[in-house]
C-alpha cells in the first residue's frame, strides 16, 4: 500500500454497539482499511489501533475518542488517520457509538480539497451552524433529506427546518452543546419534507473550537437508523403480543387481544373474523374451507377511531363472503397478502356487493390492506383484515411477516380453547352422566343439590353426590371428592360411587363401608395387573362421607373419609358443626375409619358439601365455617326452601373461581308412632297365626285392605322361616312410607339365600314366593342378629312428605 498516494486521503464512517464492536462496515471502510465486512463486523473496532494507545472497546463506548492514531491495514502495515468515536443513547436500548476514520497522508499540499471531498461524500447529514445554529455549510445529502436546495438551507436554523413538536428539543440540545464544549446526541422521528414516510434518525452536535479552545462553530451529523428502529418496534410488538394475545382459553377474548395488539401500534383498522363451526367448539372440516363461499361470525374489531365506524358489521354477525372477498381467498389458499383496496378487483366487487358497505367504504377510504388467516396445524380457523386509512405510509413486506407472527400465535390459542373446550365438555358429560339425573323423592327426607364444575383450565373434578335409598325407609347421604382431574377423575368418581351403591345394598355400616371403600381406591386391580395399567389408572385418592338417617329411630350414622364435617340445622333454628372423628382421605391408609350417632330431630335440616366450597384466601376455616354456619342458620329462621338454602350458601360463600362443588341438603321427615307397628314372638311355630291375625288388624287400622293378602303370605314365610332356621326371640315390624315394609328379626347371623326347589322338595319356596309378590327384599345383619325385610308398593300415607 502507498499511503502518501493520490486516494489516500479518505473517510469512513459506521456504528458499535454497546460493547465496541463493529456493526456496519461498508465498503469505503474496506477501501480505507483492506477488511471485508465478514472480517470485521462483529469484531471489537479497538482492535485496529497500534500498539501503545492502550484504548480498549468499552472505553470508546462510554467516552468516545477523537485524535490522531496508527491503524493496522490488512497488508500489516500502519497508516496514520484521524480516530473519532462519539457515544449515543438508543432510548428504547443500550448506548452505541459511530465511528468515523479519516486517513492522514505521510505528505500532502495542504490542499482542503479531501476535507471538503469527505465532509460532501459521508452518506450521512452533515451541517455546520454558527454560534446562533444558523447553517453555514451543509452537503448534498441533507439537501435531498430535506428536499431544498444549499442555497435555501443556509442561513436557517431548527425551527425553520424541523416540525414544531421536535424543533424545540433539538434547538435547546444544541444550545447546550455550544454552552458546554461536549458532544450531545438525541434519537428523533420525524417527517421531512423530502419525503411522505417518517424516519428515524440519530443527530450528533459535535463544537468545533479553535487552538485555545474556544467553540467557533457546531458540527451536526444526522444518521438514518429507520430500518433499525422499525425493526425493534416491531419486535417490541411482537413481544407484547405474546404477553397479552392468548391469557385465556377463551377464543372470543383471544380475537380482542390480537386486535387490540395490532391497534394502533401496526394497522387504523382490524377485524377478526372465525368460522361459525369455530365458535361453536367444532374444527372447521376441510370442506368448508374449500367451499365457494365461506361463513365468517365478526368475533372481534378494533379502530383508532372510537366505535369502528369503518365496519359495516357488528360483533357476533355472521357474514358470508364470496369466493372473490379477500377474507374468502385468505381463508381458501390459507396464505397472507397485501394489497391496496383502490385498486384490488375482488375487494371492490365485495364492497359494491351491498350499498351500505360502499357508503363506508367512500367515507372512510382504506389505501393499504392484508388480510391473514388464522392458522395452526395446517388448520384455518378465520381471518384477520388489517387496514390502514389515517397512516400515510402503506404496509411493507415486514409488516405482512409480523401479522402473520402474531395471527399464528392467537390461532395456536385459538386452538388450544377449541381442545380444552372439547376435552372439558366430554368431562363434563362424563360427570353429568354419572351423578344421579334426579334425586329420589323419599318420606323420610326432601332432598335438594347443586353442582357447579371448576371455572380452571385443567378441567372438571370428580365431585359427586348421591341419595340410596336403603331397607327400613333409611335413606344414605353420600357426598364425596376424587383427587384430580378431567376425564379420568370423572371416570375414577363413577367408578367409587357405583362401589358406594353396591355396598350400600349389602346395608353395611357407614365405618364398614368406608372400609371397603377404602380398599377399592388402595387397590383397584390385581398386583400382576397393575404393570399393565397406566401409571393414572393403577389408584386414586378421594374423600367420602356416608350418612344414614333412620326416620323411625331419629337417628343419623355418619362416617367419613377425610373429607370436610358436615352440618345440621335442628328445627329450632340451631346449627351444630357435626364434629367427625379424625380420619384420612381413601386409599391412604393408616387410621380405621369410625361411626359416630347423633339425634336428628323431625324437621332438621343436613348440609354436606365438598371442599370446592372452601377455596377461600381471605378467611381461614375456622372463620369459614363460622360463616356457612350462620348462612344456614338464618336461612332456616326464614323458612327458606332447600333449593334456597343451596342457593344463599353458593352466594355467600362460594370463591371467585371455584373449584368444583358439590352441595347435598336433606331436609328430615321423622315417621310418627302410628305409622310403626312392632311384635315380638316366641320362637315357636304356633305363633306364625298370631303374627297373620296382628299384621291384618294393622292394615286394617291404616286402610290398607287391599294389601291384607299378599302380606299376610309374607309374614308367614317370614316369621316362619326365622323361627326354623334362625334364634328367637321372632320380632315382626311393619312401617308404612313410601311402600309398605314388612322386617322380621331373630338373633341369628346366617342369611337366607334364594333357591329353586324340586318338584319333590318340602321347603325352598318360601323366598321364591317372597321376591314374587314384593318390589324388593334382602337381608341386612345387626349386632343381635339379621332382619330380613320386603317391601310391597302401596298408597302413601295422607301428611306423607
Amino acid at each position: 500500500m502507498d499511503p502518501g498516494g493520490p486516494d489516500s486521503a479518505q473517510i469512513a464512517m459506521g456504528m458499535l454497539d454497546e460493547h465496541g464492536h463493529v456493526v456496519s462496515w461498508g465498503a469505503d471502510a474496506q477501501q480505507l482499511m483492506g477488511y471485508r465486512a465478514e472480517d470485521m463486523e462483529g469484531q471489537p473496532l479497538a482492535g485496529l489501533l497500534a500498539d501503545g494507545y492502550g484504548i480498549t472497546s468499552e472505553d470508546l463506548v462510554r467516552g468516545g475518542y477523537a485524535g490522531s492514531v496508527g491503524l493496522r491495514h490488512r497488508d500489516g502495515g500502519t497508516v496514520q488517520a484521524e480516530f473519532v468515536v462519539r457515544p449515543w443513547e438508543d432510548h428504547d436500548g443500550p448506548v452505541r457509538a459511530v465511528w468515523l476514520i479519516r486517513l492522514t497522508p505521510w505528505h500532502h499540499d495542504g490542499s482542503t480539497d479531501l476535507v471538503e471531498w469527505g465532509f460532501e461524500q459521508i452518506p450521512f447529514t452533515g451541517g455546520i451552524h454558527d454560534l446562533e445554529l444558523r447553517l453555514t455549510q451543509v452537503n448534498e445529502h441533507a439537501c435531498r433529506a430535506w428536499n431544498l436546495s444549499r442555497g435555501e438551507m443556509l442561513g436557517k436554523g431548527p425551527a425553520d427546518l424541523l416540525p414544531p413538536d421536535v424543533g424545540p428539543e433539538v434547538t435547546a440540545l444544541m444550545r447546550r452543546a455550544v454552552r458546554t464544549g461536549e458532544s450531545v446526541s438525541m434519537e428523533t422521528f420525524l417527517r421531512l419534507p423530502g419525503g411522505p414516510e417518517g424516519h428515524a434518525w440519530v443527530q450528533h452536535f459535535t463544537p468545533l473550537k479553535d487552538p485555545d479552545g474556544q467553540v467557533r462553530a457546531l458540527y451536526s451529523l444526522g444518521i438514518d437508523i429507520t430500518a433499525e428502529y422499525l425493526a425493534r418496534r416491531r419486535l417490541a410488538l411482537l413481544s407484547r403480543a405474546g404477553r397479552t394475545v392468548g391469557s385465556s382459553l377463551n377464543t372470543e377474548r383471544t380475537a380482542h387481544e390480537l386486535a387490540e395488539a395490532l391497534v394502533p401500534e401496526l394497522a387504523d383498522l382490524v377485524t377478526v373474523d372465525l368460522l361459525t363451526s369455530v365458535l361453536s367448539g367444532q374444527e372447521p372440516s376441510a370442506s368448508t374451507l374449500r367451499a365457494d363461499s365461506v361463513t365468517l361470525r365478526r368475533t372481534a374489531q378494533l379502530s383508532v377511531i372510537d366505535g369502528t365506524p369503518e365496519a359495516t358489521l357488528q360483533l357476533g354477525d355472521v357474514e358470508r363472503y364470496p369466493e372473490f372477498a379477500p377474507h374468502a381467498r385468505a381463508v381458501s389458499t390459507g396464505r397472507a397478502g397485501l394489497m391496496d383496496p383502490r385498486h384490488d378487483i375482488g375487494f371492490e366487487w365485495w364492497v359494491a356487493l351491498e350499498p351500505h358497505r360502499a357508503e363506508r367504504a367512500a367515507e372512510y377510504p382504506l389505501h393499504s390492506a392484508m388480510t391473514v388467516p388464522l392458522r395452526a396445524r395446517g388448520t384455518t380457523f378465520g381471518v384477520a383484515f388489517i387496514a390502514r386509512h389515517r397512516t400515510r405510509e402503506p404496509f411493507d413486506s415486514d409488516d405482512l411477516l409480523l401479522a402473520e407472527e402474531m395471527a399464528a400465535r392467537a390461532a395456536v390459542c385459538v386452538d388450544n380453547g377449541l381442545r380444552y373446550s372439547r376435552q372439558r365438555a366430554t368431562a363434563l358429560a362424563l360427570q353429568h352422566s354419572l351423578l344421579p339425573r334426579r334425586l329420589p323423592r323419599r318420606s323420610a327426607v326432601d332432598v335438594a343439590s347443586r353442582y357447579l364444575p371448576g371455572d380452571t383450565s385443567l378441567g372438571v373434578g370428580g365431585d359427586w353426590f348421591d341419595v340410596i335409598p336403603l331397607s327400613g325407609a333409611r335413606v344414605a347421604l353420600v357426598v364425596g371428592d376424587v383427587v384430580g382431574r378431567g376425564v379420568h377423575a370423572s371416570a375414577t368418581m363413577g367408578r367409587l360411587r357405583t362401589a358406594v351403591r353396591t355396598l350400600s345394598d349389602v346395608e353395611l355400616p357407614p365405618d364398614e363401608l368406608l372400609t371397603h371403600l377404602d380398599d377399592q381406591v388402595a387397590h383397584p386391580v390385581d398386583p400382576d395387573e397393575k404393570d399393565a395399567l397406566p401409571e393414572a389408572d393403577t389408584g386414586e385418592g378421594a374423600t367420602c362421607l356416608y350418612a344414614v338417617y333412620d326416620p323411625v329411630s331419629r337417628r343419623c350414622s355418619l362416617a367419613c373419609a377425610g373429607h370436610p364435617p358436615p352440618v345440621l340445622v335442628r328445627p329450632d333454628g340451631k346449627v351444630e358443626l357435626l364434629e367427625m372423628p379424625p380420619s384420612l382421605p381413601l386409599g391412604v391408609g393408616g387410621l380405621p375409619f369410625e361411626s359416630m350417632e347423633v339425634e336428628v330431630p323431625d324437621d332438621s335440616t343436613l348440609f354436606l358439601y365438598t371442599d370446592g366450597l372452601m377455596e377461600f384466601r381471605d378467611r381461614d376455616v375456622d372463620q369459614w365455617l363460622d360463616e356457612l354456619c350462620r348462612t344456614l342458620g338464618a336461612a332456616a329462621r326464614a323458612g327458606t326452601s332447600l333449593d334456597g338454602v343451596c342457593d344463599a350458601v353458593l352466594s355467600a360463600l362460594l370463591p371467585e373461581r371455584p373449584d368444583d362443588v358439590a352441595v347435598l341438603v336433606a331436609r328430615t321427615h321423622a315417621f310418627p308412632a302410628w305409622r310403626v307397628a312392632t311384635w315380638e314372638f316366641p320362637a315357636y311355630p304356633v305363633v306364625v297365626s298370631e303374627a297373620r291375625e296382628c299384621t291384618i288388624r294393622q292394615l286394617s287400622e291404616w286402610g290398607l285392605d287391599e294389601a291384607a293378602f299378599t302380606t299376610e303370605l309374607v309374614v308367614s314365610e317370614l316369621v316362619t322361616n326365622a323361627i326354623r332356621y334362625g334364634a328367637g326371640p321372632v320380632r315382626l315390624r311393619l312401617i308404612w312410607g313410601d311402600t309398605l315394609i314388612c322386617e322380621v328379626s331373630d338373633g341369628s347371623s346366617t342369611a337366607p339365600h334364594l333357591r329353586r326347589a324340586g318338584s319333590t322338595d318340602e321347603g325352598g319356596r318360601g323366598l321364591f314366593l317372597i321376591s314374587q309378590v314384593s318390589r324388593r327384599w334382602g337381608t341386612r345383619h345387626t349386632p343381635e342378629g339379621k332382619v330380613i325385610w320386603a317391601d310391597q308398593a302401596v298408597g302413601r300415607p295422607k301428611g306423607a312428605a
